[in-house]
C-alpha cells in the first residue's frame, strides 16, 4: 500500500508539471561557481562566488571587478561564500566560517557598502561548529529591520530538533546580531536559543519575502524526495528528521520515525517527490511578465529547471509549470529587478543570465 501511495504521489506531481513556452536566455557575464546576487542599484549588482570572491558588476556595460573582503571563510564541500544582501547602505553576507580544527559554521557578517573593499564584522555564528561539508543553507531576508536566515543541519539529522543548537533552524536577529525580544525564547519557548525562530529544517537554500502579503517563504531540500516550499512560522517545527516530507534516505531505507504529517509539525505548502533539489525562490512582482504577478518562481539544481507555481492564496499552491529546463545546468539563484526583469545565476555553467520572452 505504501509503495502504491508513493507511486500515486509521483504521478500527481508529474500531472501538475507541464511545460510552458520556450523562453529565451541571454548570457550577461561569465563567473566562477556563483551563489547569490543582490542589486546595488538598477544596473549594478554584487555577486558571491562560492570559492571566495565577491564580484561587483554592471549589467549594462558588463564591467566586472573583484571586491576585497576580510571574511575568514572556508570552502568546504557545499560551503563557501553563500547569500549576499544589500540593505540600505549595508551589505550582509552568509558564509561558511572557518572555526578551526576542521570545524565550520554558517555565519553572518555585516559591512558598510563600498565598491572596492568590504570590511565585514560577524554578527551571528550558528553553533555548535561542526566538521561537515554538508547543508549550510543559507539565505537571508530582511523584514521590519530584522534578519531572517536559514541555517542547515549540516547532515546531522535530528540535531534539527535540538533547540539548544542553531543548526537546522530558521534564525531571526536584529540588524546588529542581537536577538529580538519577541523571539520564541521570550514567548514561552524557554529552552530555545534566543536567535531561533523555527526548528526542524534540513537544508533551506531559498527564501523570499512576499511583496503581496509580507510573509516569508522558504524552499528546503528533502532527502531522496521531500523537497518543499513553505511558510516561515513563529515558534513552529517542520519536523526534520522525525518526519521527512514523504522522502526516503539516499540508501533507499525509511527516513524518519513517521510516514505522515501530524499536528506537531508545520505543513509544507508544496512537496516534490522525487526531489528536484530546490534552490532559490521568489514571488514575482513586476511589469516584464505581468501575467506572473503573485506567482512563485522556483529554481532547482539537480533538475536544472525554473518552475512557476500558481499561488492561489496565502496557503494554497496550484498548477506547476516548467518555464525552463536543461539549458542552464544547475540554477543557484534567481532575482527580480525593480523593473520586473529576471536574472539567473547558474553555478553549473558559471554565468549570470537574463530570462526573456
Amino acid at each position: 500500500m505504501k509503495e502504491f501511495l508513493k507511486l500515486l504521489s509521483f504521478f500527481l506531481i508529474l500531472s501538475q508539471s507541464v511545460y510552458a513556452q520556450n523562453f529565451k536566455i541571454e548570457k550577461i557575464l561569465d563567473l566562477k561557481d556563483p551563489w547569490s546576487l543582490t542589486f546595488v542599484n538598477k544596473d549594478e549588482v554584487l555577486i558571491t562566488e562560492k570559492d571566495g570572491e565577491i564580484v561587483f558588476a554592471n549589467i549594462k556595460s558588463k564591467d566586472v571587478r573583484k571586491v576585497k573582503h576580510n571574511l575568514n571563510y572556508k570552502v568546504d564541500g557545499q560551503g563557501g561564500l553563500l547569500d549576499i544582501l544589500k540593505y540600505n547602505n549595508d551589505i550582509f553576507i552568509c558564509y561558511t566560517e572557518d572555526r578551526g580544527g576542521g570545524k565550520t559554521s554558517t555565519s553572518i557578517a555585516k559591512a558598510t557598502f563600498t565598491k572596492d573593499n568590504l570590511n565585514f564584522k560577524n554578527i551571528f555564528q550558528a553553533n555548535p561548529p561542526i566538521n561537515s561539508g554538508y547543508h549550510f543553507g543559507c539565505r537571508l531576508v530582511i523584514k521590519d529591520n530584522m534578519i531572517y536566515a536559514s541555517a542547515g543541519e549540516r547532515g546531522n539529522g535530528n540535531i534539527a530538533q535540538d533547540p539548544k543548537t542553531h543548526v537546522g533552524k530558521m534564525i531571526r536577529i536584529n540588524l546588529d546580531g542581537s536577538a529580538p525580544k519577541d523571539n520564541p525564547k521570550f514567548k514561552g519557548k524557554n529552552d530555545w536559543l534566543a536567535e531561533i525562530y523555527q526548528i526542524g529544517i534540513r537544508n533551506p537554500q531559498g527564501m523570499t519575502l512576499s511583496p503581496f502579503n509580507g510573509k516569508i517563504y522558504i524552499s528546503n531540500h528533502g532527502a531522496k524526495g521531500g523537497d518543499f516550499f513553505g511558510e516561515v512560522k513563529f515558534g513552529e517545527n517542520y519536523g526534520w528528521q522525525i518526519w521527512c516530507w514523504g522522502g526516503i534516505n539516499y540508501s533507499g531505507t525509511k527516513c524518519g520515525e513517521t510516514d505522515q504529517w501530524d499536528s506537531r509539525f508545520t505543513k509544507p505548502l508544496y512537496i516534490w517527490t522525487p526531489s528536484i533539489a530546490v534552490s532559490a525562490v521568489q514571488i514575482y512582482k513586476g511589469d516584464e511578465f505581468k501575467e506572473w504577478n503573485g506567482h512563485i518562481l522556483m529554481t532547482s539544481l539537480k533538475d536544472e529547471s525554473i518552475r512557476k507555481l500558481e499561488f492561489i492564496n496565502d496557503n494554497e499552491v496550484g498548477k506547476e509549470v516548467i518555464i525552463l529546463k536543461g539549458k542552464l545546468n544547475r540554477i543557484r539563484d534567481l532575482k527580480i529587478a525593480e523593473d520586473g526583469k529576471i536574472y539567473i545565476l547558474s553555478n553549473g555553467l558559471g554565468a549570470l543570465w537574463q530570462l526573456q520572452k
